[in-house]
């Protein structure tokens, strides 16, 4: 298992509500919680392939949607 660190420093005037806002914040703007939400559950290869493929065929449309 992965540990990642992420250190939030509290300045003078902070409480101990906003020093978990921040963390919470930090933690969502690296990308933390959705990839430990990914790694609880296992998803076979095919499935993040088809997954993969099918953002890519929406992207591919949206551009073609816009492009005009």
């Amino acid at each position: 298992m992965f540990f990642f660190l992420i250190i939030v420093k509290a300045g003078p005037g902070d409480n101990t509500d906003s020093v978990i806002r921040k963390f919470q914040k930090r933690a969502i703007a690296e990308g933390r919680v959705q990839e430990i939400r990914d790694r609880s559950v296992y998803r076979k290869p095919s499935e993040l392939r088809q997954e993969y493929l099918a953002e890519k065929r929406r992207k591919i449309m949206r551009a073609r949607r816009y492009s005009r």
